[in-house]
């Protein structure tokens, strides 16, 4: 039976990290990084919000095909509403997917630290893209907002399952994914 794994929390988590672990280790596995169907889109910077929209639609399709396929797909995102999950949701009732709602986390203080040193080290143009966008929605007090909602959002899951994601703890994170995977 294929699994729908989702990934969430706050920018910096280490979620597309623990994606790829999964992904590495589970062949036919998709890594379906909503944020990089976003950059796929033609001039997705004029109206970012607009194109996220348009990627989350988009990444439901491929999804629900991968998963229909009898193949496991993972969604690394930060999301900061539920209804985008009940949708994920829905799509793996729809194919008979297990699923798998959990939560990287640390404390607001060390995720908003995480993410601007991630940033500061200007290594991935993903990340020097999410700080533009932050950059233009309020920035620091964005995302510690973000954080919040998310917050919030755990508390209306029942089946969301916070794994803590200490900084520079990976194989801590990875192997208590693993271990709530079964």
């Amino acid at each position: 039976m294929p699994r729908l794994i989702v990934l969430n929390g706050p920018p910096g988590a280490g979620k597309s990290t623990i994606a790829q672990r999964l992904v590495d280790a589970n062949p036919l596995t998709l890594n379906l990084e909503i944020d990089a169907l976003r950059r796929l889109l033609g001039g997705w910077k004029r109206d970012p919000h607009a194109a996220g929209l348009r990627a989350r639609s988009l990444a439901l399709d491929v999804a629900r095909n991968h998963l229909d396929a009898g193949h496991d797909v993972v969604v690394p995102q930060y999301l900061g509403r539920a209804d985008y999950l009940r949708e994920l949701q829905a799509v793996a009732v729809a194919t008979g997917a297990q699923w798998h709602e959990f939560v990287l986390l640390d404390t607001k203080d060390v995720m908003r630290d995480r993410f601007l040193a991630r940033t500061a080290a200007g290594r991935e143009q993903a990340h020097l893209d999410a700080q533009e966008i932050l950059d233009r929605v309020g920035g620091v007090r964005q995302l510690e907002a973000m954080y919040d909602r998310l917050l919030l959002v755990i508390g209306s899951r029942e089946s969301a399952q916070i794994v803590p994601a200490r900084e520079g703890q990976v194989d801590e994170t990875y192997a208590a994914v693993l271990s709530r995977l079964g």
